[in-house]
Order: structure tokens, then sequence, then C-alpha cells
């Protein structure tokens, strides 16, 4: 699979040392009736593109070699099945999409000899395999009973047309196989969401018609089923003295990953933003909980959002610095006088015998890549699913929107194009990271110029994008081939459009900022001297804010100090 390796940010303070970000959204929560799911996958070390597995068939017998997404390690062989259906990024032609968050969990249930399925592997062998949610569930269970859990403690996303499911799961430890888990179904008309941190608590039981246990895991295919478990997640944690309580009382999140300072802080609060920017009156109430000073006013799984989501509301959940909260991230001094909403690690720090932290914000600086999903139920499979996907910080990224369909990945997306230590002229990951890494030097300014190109591409790419599936949707009920041949060309086009609008971007901003200047325009266009027309108007030089001047002086103050 792909490497990821997740990073200890958190070290003094206890914070979770992994970091994605999810947003979950049913269809009676969306403007649109699509369900949505959105990931950032973070990591120092991750490089940002579009994986793809082309649908296969295979002969009787085939083995399938499994290698632990994080670092590249054979883990084991595993039967293939027949056939195997197209998977773009983390959705497969049938619209069914993935994501996830590592939390980790208790230590001793980390490691499990032997275990063949980590995270990664569960999620894109059972894109390939599965065509619903509650298959996908069905066969991320099978998996990890029949060959062993090799992750630490997980939080999925799942997504179809239809419904929208969290599935929390951790490995049993050594000394036995597989890993016990919950899943809920998210009830159509909310919104749901998780940080690297476990968020389900409590939870229906057996002896409800909605419930079902692994004992019966073909049931989770009655529609009134909406929630179901492993058999063993409270006996287990029982036997292993992790909880005590009443069976009813039991709480998968409090039991398997027991919240502290660090969680709340570094991980429930992205959540707690996203869900800020959906229905603020449902939330602000719960400002102490994220902030880690309360812990017991626990926010819920889900909220209802205070109207309906669009895409573009979804990706502005995922582009978020805790703006308009007290975390706020552009405000303090750390911010430099450019209010640059980034802090480079380590996350935790002392001074003077205390401990301190830099905020984990969802929109951080080592993303690989991002996006949001919709599977739109209304449209043909191969064109309802879209992915819309973009490379490094997800403030900053452009979303292009890939069809599911699609049988060839854009080639500024390609797998292959460039990696983490080797530059491609023809690679987004390289040329996003090139504007905001950038833009970090005159954040303020900067994303304002960033933004305008960023808005005007994606509200373009959805306009094209509802009239395309029109004409693209009539042509597949009568020659599918060719339908599928439009929507790959469609999105490689997409892809290259912003690609080359981002290379544009670099050069517009490396002009107008060099030197600490910033060069007078209008609509792109610079204004000149009016001597000479390769002589820019004089620049504007503007100064640094009263509240970096005062921490100048209060540094420095005698030594610059005029006589």
């Amino acid at each position: 699979m792909k490497k990821l390796f997740l990073t200890a940010i958190f070290t003094l303070l206890g914070f979770s040392t992994f970091c994605c970000t999810n947003f979950l959204i049913t269809k009676g929560a969306s403007a649109d009736g699509s369900t949505m799911l959105t990931y950032a996958a973070d990591s120092h070390t991750l490089y940002g593109e579009l994986y793809h597995w082309p649908a296969a068939d295979w002969p009787e017998g085939t083995m399938l070699d499994v290698y632990e997404w994080d670092t590249g390690k054979f883990l084991g062989q595993i039967p293939q099945i027949k056939h195997t259906y197209n998977v773009v990024g983390n959705i497969n032609e049938h619209q069914l999409t993935i994501s996830e968050t590592t939390y980790g969990g208790l230590e001793q249930l980390e490691s499990q000899s032997g275990a063949i399925m980590d995270y990664g592997s569960l999620i894109y062998i059972t894109l390939q395999r599965a065509k619903t949610a509650r298959e996908a569930i069905k066969v991320i269970a099978e998996l990890m009973e029949n060959y062993g859990y090799a992750s630490s403690g997980e939080s999925f996303s799942i997504a179809d047309p239809d419904e929208v499911w969290i599935m929390e799961l951790i490995g049993k430890g050594e000394g036995e196989k597989g890993a016990v888990w919950v899943a809920r179904m998210i009830p159509d008309g909310m919104i749901c969401g998780h940080a690297n941190q476990a968020r389900i608590t409590t939870f229906p039981q057996s002896g409800n018609k909605s419930v079902i246990t692994s004992e019966h895991l073909d049931d989770i295919m009655i529609k009134g089923v909406t929630t179901a478990y492993h058999k063993d997640v409270i006996s287990f944690a029982k036997k292993k003295g992790f909880y005590k309580g009443k069976d009813a009382d039991f709480s998968f999140c409090d039991t398997y990953a027991p919240l502290n300072f660090g969680a709340a802080r570094g991980c429930e609060a992205r959540v707690w933003a996203g869900f800020m920017k959906a229905n603020k009156d449902a939330v602000a109430q719960y400002e102490d909980y994220a902030r880690g000073d309360n812990l017991k006013n626990k926010m819920p799984l889900w909220i209802e959002p205070a109207k309906k989501l669009t895409v573009h509301d979804v990706m502005d959940m995922m582009r978020d610095h805790y703006e308009g909260t007290s975390m706020d991230m552009t405000l303090d001094i750390g911010a430099g006088p450019y209010a640059c909403p980034y802090r480079w690690r380590p996350m935790g720090w002392e001074y003077n015998g205390k401990q301190y932290l830099h905020e984990r914000a969802t929109s951080t600086q080592q993303t690989g890549f991002s996006f949001v999903t919709q599977s739109r139920g209304w449209l043909p499979n191969p064109i309802g699913g879209v992915i819309w996907f973009g490379t490094d910080d997800t403030y900053t990224t452009c979303y292009v929107p890939i069809y599911c369909g699609i049988t060839q990945t854009p080639i500024c997306f390609r797998e292959g194009n460039g990696s983490i230590i080797e530059y491609s002229p023809t690679s987004s990951f390289w040329i996003t990271n090139m504007v905001t890494n950038f833009a970090y030097s005159r954040y303020s300014d900067m994303i304002v110029d960033i933004q305008k190109v960023q808005n005007r591409l994606e509200k373009t790419f959805e306009k094209d994008l509802i009239a395309f599936d029109k004409e693209v949707s009539k042509l597949y009920a009568s020659n599918p081939t060719k339908a599928i041949e439009m929507i790959t060309t469609f999105s490689g086009e997409k892809a290259q459009i912003m690609f080359d609008e981002w290379k544009d971007l670099f050069i517009f901003l490396t002009v107008k900022y060099i030197d600490g200047n910033i060069k007078i325009e209008e609509d792109g266009v610079f204004k000149t001297s009016g001597v000479n027309n390769r002589q820019p108007a004089w620049p504007k030089q503007p100064d640094y804010p009263e509240k970096w001047r005062k921490a100048i002086v209060d540094d420095c103050g005698d030594n610059i100090r005029k006589p």
C-alpha cells in the first residue's frame, strides 16, 4: 500500500500522536441529498497522490500480498476474491467511501503478533470488495476476525449514497486474535466527526431489534439495524480489567481510549471547531470541553446542522485554525507579524519549568492529501461518486472533482509522479507546497490572493460538474464505455487546470511580494511608474503591527532605542 508515518507531536502534554480529521455528512443534512465524507491525511513524511486500483478479475487460487500502509512492511497473504472493484483514492465505483483517524487507545492492545490486516489495508481491500456501507462493515469485521488486526485503535468513516456509519475498533493485543468494535449508523439529518480520539460512548445493546452482534453479522444487511458490535466488546474489557461496571453503562471510548487533556485539546477540539461552523448554537457550550478544561462536559457524537450543508460548506469545515474562538491561532505572538496560523514542531514545550502547547488545528502544514467525497444516489454509480481531491494544507489547497469511475488518474495526482524526497515539476503536491510555504512568510496578505483563485476555481468546477453530470449520465445509459472515457478526460482536464493555475499563482505571488514589498496591482495586472512600463509603481511597505513592535521592544528595546 502507501507509506504514512504518523509522528509523535504532543509528547510533553500527552497529546494524541496521530493526525487526521474526518467529518461525516448524512444525505438529510446535505443541501443536494448526497452523503459526504472528509479526510485529511496528515503526516510529515506522507506524499500526496491519488491512489488507484483498477477493477479486475482474478484466477481461482490467487493470493493477495498485504503490506502495512504506514511503513510498506510485508504482513502476509490472504486469498484474493474473483472480482475486485475500481477504487480511486478512498472511493470505489459503487460510491462507497471509507476514511479514518487513528486514536491509538490502550497501549497494551497495540501489538498482535502474526496479524495481517493493518488499518490501511482494511480500507483499501474493503473498497475493492464491498458495494455498500453495511457490506464494508461486514468485510472489515471478517478480515480482522480471520487474519488478525495489526494496528492500534481506529475510527472509520464509512458512507454510501444512502447511509453514513462510524465504526470504532481496537485490537485484542498479544495472545488473542482480531479486534473488538462498535459500528453505529449516523441518523439521517445529522453530521458526525472524529479526529484521533474515539467518540462512541454507550450504545444500544442486544435485545433491541435495531442491534446485532458479530455472531449474527449477516443481519447487518437488514435495513432496520442501526448498531452492530463485536460480541466480546464488553466481556473482553471485563476479562482484561479495563471495565468493571454494568454492561448497560459500558462506554467504548471511555474504556478503550480514556480521554485526557491532550486528547480533548489536540483532537476533540478539531471536531468541535467543525461543528461550530455547522451549528454554533448547538455546540458553543462545549468550548471548555474542547479546550480540555472540563472533560465531563462531553460533546455529543452527532449534531444537527443549522442548515443543510453544501459541498463548499463541508470544505470550509476542513479549513480551520480555530478562528473566532479562544484558541484562534492567528492572534498570539507565535503567529508572527503577519498572522501565520501554523506552529512548527514540537507541539508541546517547556519554559521555566511549566508546560505549554501549540494548538493542533484541522488545517495543518503537514497534510499529504485531503478530500471531500460526495455519493449521489440519483446518478449512475461511476458518475454519482466524486472525490474532491487536493494536496497539501486543507486551507490553501484547491479541491478538484474526480469521478469515482475513472480508469486513469490525472498526471499531477498520479502515483509515482515524484515523492516526498523527489521533486517533480508536474506534481500537484510540489506546486501546492511551493505556494503555501511561500505564503507562510506573509500569510495575512498572501492568503487573500490564494483564496481568490481557490474560490473561483472550486465554484467553477462545481458548476461545470453539475452541467457535465447531465450530459454524461444520458450517454451512460446507451454507451457506458464512452461515458467512462469522458469522465476520465473531464477529471484529468480539471486537475490540469488547477495545476496550471497554481503554477501561475506561485509566479504571481513571487512577483508581487518579492523582498517584503507588496506591488500594487489590480485584477492581476501590476501598476507601473507611469514613466517606464517595466518599472512598477512604488510598492506598499506596510509597517509591522503594533503588537509585534511591542514584542520587539520588550525583547531588545535598550539595544535598538534611538538616543
